[in-house]
């Protein structure tokens, strides 16, 4: 069937006995695409009825659906004719792992973060509504989107709207781990406490049949109804914010689904429709482990096993393995994580020491404030966050932490390129946010080795810390090349003439390679380690302009703000003579891809990089 169904007409043009069937086949569709390219599953597999519902019910692509994160949509792209595109799923210049309006008519709004849906689902709404058009929009929100902020502060304002809003919640109790905080518990009472709903239902229907009236008593009852509710539903958290409850309702019954997302359509005010479904249904691997199957790489679908062998520690299990070391020798150490215990390397903290480790659920803005509270009181907090996350909290890091200068550590998993996830995902921006504000050291390490020591240092040094490192495996090189770590200063690793490399973290692999092609054009050039993006070292500038003539910096970083613009700007105001050459990402959004993919698109590899540096060095234009 799935062969045959290339718009949602197509899927509204069978039978309804025949959908079990398509909704098994998508799943095995799914399961096997993910298994050959990696991807998002268990939380695709969760929501393959619940799409089929949301397509069978609306009127797309006229009608619209904004996906919350967006890493859910694979049912919705297959839906919407992009079946055969899955064969180039995430891969570069292929079909996206999440929603893009560029890519189909059938994607409203790019998404790639978390809690974003209703506030755009209302911009899409307050737009529809200005411009006399009348089509739906439906915002699909998971409950672990419900712990960030943000969407509270958009039922805040949909709650004055006087128009239809459909906002779905997904409930299959996970955000990427399992979902934490005071709202998590609230739907577990509101899934237990179905009995209202029942009772509602059948105390209508037996009004209903008295004689004469029955119609006026169920009318006049109607404010009962409500006092009753106080009492029996814990969704009165969306009545009193004038947002109509419903549910929570079976988010595999898809006959279901749609007869209420059908009535939804008529409502003249927001509406929260609270559907429960088992994230990984379908595949027993992903139902046992839906963490581990949030996100994979390519796998055996017989066993559920990476194809992949593991050849090495990655760099979030050698910061994992530190900060329980470190741990250990101090109790004043505690560790905070915006739901994502197992991805930054925290769930292990949590297992040898269960009371230090706060996981505050999808608010990277409370977790760093929170943090800052913690390193006012005395503690010493290491906040673990994906770099492309920690954006999110861009305030709260210069107004709350470093403004006062306090040491709160922020470890910065998958900075630089991290590949496939693509634009929303990738970390070429925490050097350049990070570097802009007073007070904040930035320390990049070259492999496994130096993260390990600059850990140590950062939670030592008494002043905002961040350590930025790649997704992956972690880089063992150089193990040799260990200079103490001293704030501010950087490390010579090969001393040379005329050009100088200056590598920041996971580029310094990238640079002993460029630095080995130079030399086979009768090059010496100086390798260096930069170690501190901020403080800079301006010493070893100083003493670099005397003997060298050209300095390359070279970051997985955009150029704009970022290290290469700051040794440029220093060397300029210097009046050094130092030619700088920025070996950065450019300025625009790098689609998805394979980082080696990526790197050489953007010219970041060792080839294009020594190509470049060769070009300059002889005068030619480039």
């Amino acid at each position: 069937m799935l062969e045959n169904i290339q718009c949602p007409e197509d899927l509204k043009a069978l039978d309804p006995g025949q959908y079990p069937a398509l909704a098994q086949e998508i799943r095995e569709f799914l399961i096997q695409k993910v298994s050959e390219h990696g991807g998002h599953l268990a939380s695709n597999l969760g929501v393959v009825e619940l799409t089929m519902a949301l397509h069978l019910a609306l009127e797309l692509p006229k009608d619209k659906i904004v996906w919350d994160v967006g890493h859910q949509s694979y049912t919705h792209k297959l839906l919407s004719g992009r079946r055969e595109a899955f064969d180039t799923l995430r891969e570069y210049g292929g079909l996206s792992g999440f929603p893009k309006r560029r890519e189909s008519d059938y994607d409203s709004f790019d998404t790639g973060h978390s809690s974003t849906s209703i506030s755009a689902g209302l911009g899409l709404v307050e737009a529809r509504d200005r411009l006399g058009e009348d089509h739906t929009v439906v915002s699909v929100i998971g409950d672990g989107a419900l712990s960030g902020g943000m969407a509270y502060e958009a039922l805040n304002n949909a709650s004055r709207l006087k128009s239809n809003f459909i906002i779905v919640l997904n409930d299959n109790n996970m955000s990427i781990s399992e979902s934490t905080g005071g709202f998590s518990r609230y739907l577990s009472r509101i899934r237990l406490g179905a009995g209202y709903n029942n009772l509602k239902r059948d105390v209508k229907r037996g009004l209903s049949r008295v004689p004469g009236v029955g119609d006026s008593l169920v009318e006049n009852i109607s404010q009962a109804k409500m006092v009753l509710k106080q009492f029996m539903v814990p969704g009165m958290f969306f009545e009193n914010l004038d947002i109509t409850y419903v549910g929570p309702i079976d988010g595999h019954d898809i006959a279901t689904m749609v007869r209420i997302f059908k009535e939804a359509k008529k409502i003249d005010r927001p509406i929260l429709i609270h559907v429960k479904t088992k994230k990984g249904k379908g595949y027993q691997p992903a139902e046992r482990h839906p963490v581990r199957f949030h996100g994979v790489g390519p796998f055996d679908v017989e066993s559920g096993k990476p194809l992949e062998a593991k050849t090495g520690i990655s760099y979030t299990e050698a910061f994992s393995h530190t900060l329980c070391r470190l741990g250990e020798k101090d109790a004043r150490i505690v560790a905070v994580t915006a739901a994502m215990p197992e991805g930054t390397g925290l769930k292990k903290f949590g297992v040898l020491y269960p009371n230090r480790l706060y996981d505050v659920g999808i608010a990277e803005e409370h977790a760093v404030t929170f943090a800052a509270g913690m390193a006012a009181g005395g503690l010493k907090p290491v906040v673990a966050v994906y770099s492309s996350f920690l954006q999110r909290a861009y305030d709260q890091i210069l107004h709350d932490v470093c403004l006062q200068g306090l040491p709160v550590v922020f470890a910065v998993d998958r900075a630089g390129l991290v590949g496939n996830d693509g634009e929303t995902h990738h970390g070429v921006f925490d050097l350049s946010y990070l570097s802009s504000m007073p007070g904040m050291v930035v320390f990049a390490p070259k492999n496994k080795y130096e993260l390990r020591s600059g850990l140590e240092f950062g939670l030592s040094c008494g002043k905002p810390f961040a350590i930025r490192y790649p997704r992956g495996t972690a880089w063992s090189g150089l193990k040799e090349c260990h200079a103490p770590i001293r704030l501010g200063r950087s490390e010579i690793l090969t001393e040379g003439k005329e050009i100088a490399l200056l590598a920041v973290g996971d580029m310094v692999e990238t640079a002993l390679q460029v630095r080995d092609l130079l030399r086979e054009q009768g090059l010496s050039p100086t390798l260096v380690n930069v170690r501190f993006v901020k403080p800079m070292d301006t010493e070893l500038l100083d003493r670099l302009a005397r003997g060298h003539s050209l300095a390359v910096t070279m970051e997985d970083n955009v150029e704009a703000g970022g290290y290469g613009e700051a040794v440029a700007s220093y060397c300029n105001g210097m009046g050094n003579g130092m030619k700088v050459l920025k070996k950065a990402v450019p300025d625009r959004f790098v689609e998805h891809g394979a980082v080696s993919t990526l790197r050489k698109l953007l010219k970041l590899d060792a080839g294009s990089i020594a190509d470049e540096i060769l070009n300059v060095w002889k005068g030619k234009e480039i």
